[in-house]
């Protein structure tokens, strides 16, 4: 015999893996662009120290 379904833990199990997929995603954007961002704004901070 088949057992019944559970909407409601399938529904919050594929919600949970939505939201790990898209934090991910954002995370690898932040670091792309944390990776992409000039250097030249660190050196700088580095000749007025001097």
């Amino acid at each position: 015999m088949a057992r019944a379904p559970n909407y409601g833990q399938e529904r919050k199990e594929r919600d949970r893996q939505k939201a790990a997929k898209k934090a991910e995603k954002l995370a690898a954007k932040a670091a792309a662009k944390e990776r992409s961002k000039p250097e030249e704004k660190t050196d700088a901070g580095m000749e007025t120290t001097k």
